[in-house]
């Protein structure tokens, strides 16, 4: 099972760090969407959503406030994760891009290593789901960077839909989702599929689980969750 495909807008204008993040990037496995000015970054903008936005303060023609500025005030992309990547090192500057609504504030020079765990970290608080850090539920854990799924020491078997289900479920605990819900965040890219037929899925996945199967819960009238809470509390 491959690993889904996180695409991330590198947004920066000088063309030898603009190549040193994209390279960081695409060797951390996602894929890098590079572009060299404010305007061309709107532009791309309008055409897809990428996972996370890295975003250089100073650009020759918007500023990086600025399309900062424009993402957080769009009813659409108000939400979308930016990392901010800047040569300015004053802390005043620093809260000023943090309260413009940056969600992450990075100086240059960095390091790749840093530029990829701040990603990560990132990815974890907005879509933790995306991120490539372990996930752990009562004795199961998922690797999302190998696709594996473990039960203690033992390797278990399932099938893509399922492992992409478990994946969603356990990057977001305690929380009910409705059928409706799980086809939006899990197979949004597939539209013959029915919200009955989340319900197979879902029966699969607990035959896969093998004595862990309690941790997925049906919530009556509303979805399904997963859980490591006992069920009297």
């Amino acid at each position: 099972m491959a690993s889904e495909s996180i695409s991330i807008l590198v947004v920066e204008d000088e063309p030898a760090i603009a190549e040193l993040v994209a390279f960081s990037v695409k060797s951390a496995g996602w894929m890098p969407v590079t572009v060299y000015s404010g305007t061309e970054a709107w532009t791309a903008l309008q055409r897809f959503r990428p996972d996370v936005v890295l975003l250089d303060w100073m650009l020759p023609d918007l500023s990086g406030m600025r399309l900062l500025s424009r993402i957080r005030e769009h009813r659409e992309m108000k939400t979308l994760p930016v990392i901010m990547l800047t040569a300015k090192t004053l802390e005043e500057d620093k809260v000023a891009g943090l309260d413009q609504g940056a969600d992450d504030y990075i100086t240059k020079p960095f390091s790749p290593k840093e530029l990829v765990a701040r990603i990560n970290a990132l990815l974890r608080r907005k879509a933790p789901e995306r991120a490539k850090s372990l996930l752990r539920a009562g004795a199961v854990t998922l690797d999302p960077e190998s696709c594996q799924v473990k039960i203690g020491n033992g390797e278990i078997e399932m099938g893509h839909s399922e492992f992409r289900l478990l994946k969603f479920l356990m990057a977001n605990p305690d929380r009910v989702f409705s059928r409706g819900q799980l086809l939006d965040k899990v197979w949004s890219n597939q539209l013959d599929i029915e919200e009955r037929t989340v319900d197979v899925h879902i029966l699969r996945l607990r035959k896969a689980l093998k004595g862990q199967e309690n941790l997925i819960r049906t919530v009556r009238g509303m979805g399904y969750m997963l859980s490591e809470k006992d069920k009297s509390e």
